[in-house]
């Protein structure tokens, strides 16, 4: 089995172009079912004699650990796709996953900050640590008090000791929400992929996955603000790492291109800065994306095109989102609520 899951790995990353995370918790998630197979002292099952009985032991074992139904549902879809691999090779006649049923899970909802909340969290992120002035001025309601993040006495420190990175950070997060990116496609991004002129963005999605997706203004502007920036970060870089850098739209302190794990670590600290009880990452921004359009009454299939998602079903989720916002309003100003 070792040999054919190693085998599978390289299709994902060759072929189907699996990301990095996917390829690294799907390789995982098979050593641990093989290591569930082989107990000390015994020998690795051949792939032919892996059975749905033994599968559904398996996922009964991750059940009685305490595993997250999230977590069991995610380890038989790398079964699932590990099996489909093998009969599609000829190594096994059928499926022995096809047959195990997948944990019921629990429908959440995410949690949205309103756009008066995104707006204000975004404006707050200009150098001067307050909001913006009426030549940038959003088109919903400004906040005129100076906002939560311009009080805080360690937003003026936090400014002042990244120096040239304020107007990247700032440029992250406003295409995150102009764009509704994930954060390997913002990751992701090349010079090439980006029209200026009119605003538009060539992302590659889930699957190397092509869609044009448009920014608004306020993105424009902070990109125009962190261009210069850009170009002092590459000249920085060694000349080694800068011919492969040279291509990406966001770079990191040494002039090489950022990473997810560095754009979550953004998200979390400009957030702590703004209130210290939100739980906002990278994908909140995204979430914030698709609810705030449905919300000014965007086509739920317009929003799919734009998000990039294969199934309507999941866009659909942001509809409880927005629904949830409505009765939150209408228990808030109705009279009789």
């Amino acid at each position: 089995m070792k040999p054919t899951i190693q085998k599978y790995i390289e299709y994902m990353r060759s072929v189907r172009n699996s990301s990095p995370h996917t390829l690294v918790n799907y390789g995982n998630d098979l050593e641990q079912f093989v290591a569930f197979l082989t107990p000390p002292g015994t020998e690795t099952p051949k792939l032919g004699q892996v059975t749905h009985h033994m599968i559904r032991e398996y996922v009964a074992h991750l059940h009685d650990t305490g595993l997250e139904k999230s977590s069991i549902a995610r380890k038989l879809a790398a079964l699932r796709s590990f099996f489909k691999y093998c009969v599609r090779e000829g190594r096994l006649n059928e499926n022995p996953a096809r047959l195990v049923a997948t944990p019921k899970l629990p429908k959440r909802v995410p949690a949205v900050l309103s756009a008066e909340e995104m707006n204000v969290f975004l404006n707050q992120l200009s150098p001067s640590g307050k909001t913006a002035g009426p030549g940038v001025r959003r088109k919903r309601q400004q906040d005129t008090s100076g906002g939560p993040l311009a009080k805080r006495p360690g937003f003026s420190a936090g400014v002042q000791e990244d120096g040239l990175l304020l107007p990247r950070d700032r440029a992250i997060l406003e295409l995150l929400y102009a764009a509704g990116l994930r954060v390997s496609e913002l990751t992701g991004l090349n010079l090439v992929d980006m029209d200026q002129k009119d605003k538009m963005l060539r992302v590659r999605g889930k699957g190397n996955k092509e869609r044009i997706v448009p920014y608004g203004e306020k993105a424009a502007q902070a990109l125009r603000a962190y261009w210069p920036v850009r170009d002092s970060l590459l000249e920085a870089s060694e000349d080694a790492e800068r011919g492969a850098s040279a291509q990406a739209i966001f770079l990191n302190y040494r002039g090489t291109r950022l990473t997810q794990r560095s754009v979550g670590r953004i998200v979390k600290k400009y957030v702590k800065l703004v209130n210290v009880n939100w739980d906002l990452h990278p994908h909140s921004l995204r979430h914030a994306f698709a609810t705030h359009l449905l919300a000014d009454g965007a086509d739920l299939r317009a929003i799919q095109e734009l998000l990039g998602h294969q199934s309507l079903s999941t866009t659909q989720k942001y509809t409880h989102a927005s629904i949830r916002q409505l009765m939150d309003i209408y228990d808030k100003a109705h009279p009789h609520a």
